[in-house]
């Protein structure tokens, strides 16, 4: 559960970073994913997802610790 808290607070900081330093940015990337047909934005998030799958099995492989 401490893992889940832990991830979900940092992708709160990731995305409260991106809202406080370029909140108009954010409103271009909106409209150009809104441009996108939902075939794209399905790979992009694929994409994204096995992403963040490797990053984890990564920190788990330099030697993150299994509990907190």
């Amino acid at each position: 559960m401490a893992w889940m808290l832990l991830a979900c607070g940092l992708v709160m900081m990731v995305e409260g970073l991106a809202y406080i330093l370029a909140p108009s940015l954010i409103e271009k990337v909106l409209e150009v994913l809104r441009s996108l047909p939902e075939s794209a934005r399905r790979q992009f998030g694929a994409l994204v997802l096995v992403a963040g799958l490797i990053l984890i099995w990564l920190a788990f492989q330099i030697g993150l610790p299994r509990s907190l």
